[in-house]
């Protein structure tokens, strides 16, 4: 069990901010050298977006690296689009530069989404 003293200056606080910074590309390395299947893009996908974008979506690669990812609503839809750069880098790093190329949003049904 890690302890962590207040936030502020402090070796506790020193040791959780590292951790923080290790572990996405930690995680990151993990996942890219996993076969590439649907449940890695799946997790990819929502450790690209956070959890609310992913509740509103599904995601299916396609040929041609695209993403087709199927949004609940117009929101979503905007949402995903204004985000869709970053999300491309953050999937490049867990699954490689080639892997997704592109985002196609698509507006339908999302099984269990919130609207």
């Amino acid at each position: 069990m890690i302890h962590c003293a207040p936030p502020g200056d402090g070796p506790a606080h020193t040791i959780m901010e590292s951790l923080q910074q290790l572990l996405p590309g930690a995680v990151a390395a993990l996942v890219r050298d996993a076969p590439l299947s649907p449940g890695k893009v799946a997790f990819a996908w929502r450790a690209a977006v956070g959890s609310a974008i992913e509740r509103a979506t599904t995601v299916a690669l396609v040929e041609g690296g695209v993403l087709e990812v199927r949004v609940a609503d117009q929101h979503w839809r905007r949402e995903v689009r204004r985000s869709a750069p970053l999300v491309l880098e953050r999937l490049a790093a867990m699954l490689g530069p080639d892997t997704v190329t592109k985002l196609k949003v698509i507006h339908g049904v999302v099984p269990g989404a919130r609207r």
